[in-house]
């Protein structure tokens, strides 16, 4: 027991305000123009953020830019386009560059940009279905955090670090190429491997700079709307939507919400993390089975 004349316990601010805040801070999402990566701009421009978005498309990017800049205009929130490919690490060590000099520190940074290659086993392709899958799955977000890092690591501290968020996919921890959507002998072969790889990259990544105040985390969506899955979802919604426990597929505030969790003082002390937002998928169960 405290001593009777013990001062009370003082809680620091917990309001939503203060541990999700996102104004001032600047972030970068590759991938930023569709799907999952746009959804999360979105969330962190609405919160004040400044966000460039990257991609190989401009006018895409100019458009969506200007869509997004939209919701921060009661947030103090902007989206910028940027121009890139970071299928190398050439296009990574440019797209660092373009985001040098205009910024002198960068506070998150989503390695969102990915693809995947679907074949026959007996005639799955090396140069597109492997090459092309790993480099721009698992080589773009070591490359790219690092040519970043000098400007990651500017001004951080373990209370307010450097944010980076590998986004990888369900399909990590999933051993099945083959699915009910793949025409018999069809799968992505090299898709499940390369975001296992990702997921390994982000604990090691963790690892080697937490000293640097850098946290690495990654996230694991399973079916959002985006161009990956489009014709899966268009041909065969119902069919994707069963095979959901929740009953549904991904949403943007599902995925805005664990983004900004990881990017604001509420994530702060997660690093090395690995998420699953699925809607319970890896379960192994179906929307019409009990829970």
């Amino acid at each position: 027991m405290p001593p009777k004349d013990a001062a009370p316990e003082v809680m620091p601010e917990l309001g939503i305000d203060t541990i999700f805040n996102l104004r001032g801070k600047v972030g970068l999402v590759t991938g930023g123009a569709t799907g999952i990566g746009k959804m999360i701009a979105a969330a962190y421009v609405r919160n004040g953020a400044k966000i460039y978005i990257a991609s190989r498309k401009l006018k895409d990017l100019e458009r969506v830019a200007e869509q997004l800049s939209a919701l921060g205009v009661s947030s103090g929130g902007q989206c910028i386009p940027v121009q890139a490919d970071v299928a190398s690490k050439a296009g990574c060590d440019a797209l660092a560059d373009q985001i040098k000099a205009r910024e002198t520190r960068l506070d998150i940074l989503v390695n969102n940009s990915g693809l995947t290659w679907g074949a026959p086993m007996a005639d799955f392709p090396e140069a597109n279905g492997w090459d092309k899958v790993f480099a721009l799955n698992v080589k773009s977000q070591f490359y790219l955090t690092v040519a970043l890092l000098p400007i990651l690591t500017k001004d951080k501290n373990n209370i307010h670090p450097a944010v980076v968020l590998n986004i990888a996919s369900i399909a990590a921890i999933s051993p099945l190429a083959e699915g009910e959507l793949s025409a018999p002998g069809h799968g992505t072969f090299s898709y499940q491997p390369s975001k296992a790889a990702s997921l390994h990259l982000t604990r090691m990544m963790a690892a080697s700079l937490a000293k640097q105040n850098v946290t690495v985390n990654a996230i694991l969506p399973g079916v959002f709307p985006s161009r990956m899955t489009s014709f899966g979802l268009e041909n065969s919604g119902d069919l994707l939507v069963a095979s959901q426990p929740t009953g549904r597929v991904g949403t943007p505030e599902d995925i805005g919400g664990l983004a900004l969790f990881f990017a604001s003082r509420a994530g702060a002390h997660c690093t090395g993390t690995a998420v699953p937002i699925d809607g319970g998928v890896s379960l192994g169960v179906s929307a019409s089975a009990k829970l």
